[in-house]
């Protein structure tokens, strides 16, 4: 299986894009604004390729497992990203949330400032996880080529 992410604008804060599995759009994503010098939990993740696999551990897997029960089997956990731990797909609707991890959701807002809003986070994860995680669990590579729009 293998993810696109096309990053479609970069506002002062944050970066909006839209998410593809196999070559169909799933979702918008919403994640942290390039930086020159990374801050921990404020800088988007380098373009590039990245298997995804599984993390069954850790405080926001016990978090996600509480809320999406026997649905959820693991955070969807970006592999060797250059400089970050930790890097997830997950639900969340504002900067804020992102933590250097990529927000996906069912609808988009970028207003003047450069804030990102991602809407239906939550519907958005529900749809994508269970194709991705059954992927992983069955055996399958699982990848995602993230690239800037043009």
């Amino acid at each position: 299986m293998h993810l696109q992410l096309m990053r479609i604008s970069t506002g002062a804060e944050s970066t909006t894009g839209s998410l593809y599995i196999d070559g169909e759009f799933a979702c918008f994503v919403l994640e942290d604004t390039k930086r020159i010098k990374k801050l921990a939990g404020e800088t988007r993740i380098p373009d590039g390729l990245y298997r995804i696999d599984l993390r069954k551990e850790g405080g926001l897997n016990q978090k996600y497992a509480e809320r999406y029960g026997n649905r959820h089997n693991g955070m969807l956990w970006l592999q060797d990203v250059p400089g970050f731990e930790w890097v997830y797909i997950h639900t969340g609707n504002k900067r804020g949330h992102t933590e250097g991890c990529l927000l996906v959701g069912d609808s988009l807002n970028n207003n003047q400032i450069g804030e990102g809003f991602v809407g239906k986070s939550r519907d958005a994860y529900q749809r994508i996880y269970p194709k991705i995680a059954d992927a992983i669990e069955s055996g399958e590579q699982v990848t995602i080529r993230i690239s800037n729009l043009g």
